[in-house]
């Protein structure tokens, strides 16, 4: 079974080593969500989401813990606003640095996942956790040049780059903090199974 997202992935980690990917996506299975993957300083990966939001990405990705808290995001300009319970992230993304027309799979699979293993150390293909095989095709790519972030009140540092590994699935993002517009093509064997608590 073949399935497609259309969004953004955006990556960035603190001073404290908090490290984040957050998941906006216009398109999905399920209809427009958005979630959080969060690599805390102890080394537990958390995710936060909708609960159907969450059960879906954790079918795909089987991170430590589930919490399910609605992610609000919010687009003005450059300026990136991401919310879920006691977090928030404030981003302010760079201009355009790659812009890529659509290609088909296949050459996702060979030349793109060779350029980029070669340039940033990151994979455009692959297969997940649970099995599912993952096509990643970037449209554009930009810098998250500027950022804060707090949980239940307090400061996480100063944005820095993103110490790996994280282990939420086949690929780490970019080391510098990056806002990726894509398409994901997800191909599973069955259909998810997932059940999520609110």
């Amino acid at each position: 079974m073949m399935e497609t997202l259309r969004g953004s992935i955006t990556s960035v980690g603190f001073a404290s080593g908090h490290r984040f990917v957050v998941g906006d996506w216009q398109q999905s299975p399920i209809g427009p969500f958005a979630d959080v993957m969060w690599a805390r300083t102890d080394g537990k990966r958390i995710l936060l989401g909708e609960a159907v939001a969450a059960a879906f990405v954790h079918s795909v990705y089987p991170l430590d813990e589930i919490r399910g808290e609605p992610v609000e995001t919010e687009r003005d300009g450059r300026s990136y606003t991401v919310r879920s319970g006691g977090l928030q992230l404030e981003m302010k993304i760079g201009l355009a640095r790659l812009s890529l027309p659509p290609r088909p799979r296949k050459f996702t699979a060979t030349v793109e996942n060779w350029c980029a293993r070669k340039l940033l150390d990151v994979c455009t293909y692959g297969i997940s956790p649970t099995g599912v095989v993952e096509w990643y095709r970037t449209r554009s790519a930009r810098r998250v040049v500027a950022a804060t972030a707090s949980l239940d009140g307090t400061d996480l540092g100063a944005l820095a780059p993103l110490d790996r590994p994280l282990d939420f699935g086949f690929t780490d993002p970019p080391r510098q903090p990056s806002h990726v517009r894509l398409r994901v093509d997800l191909q599973r064997s069955s259909s998810p199974a997932v059940q999520v608590r609110a």
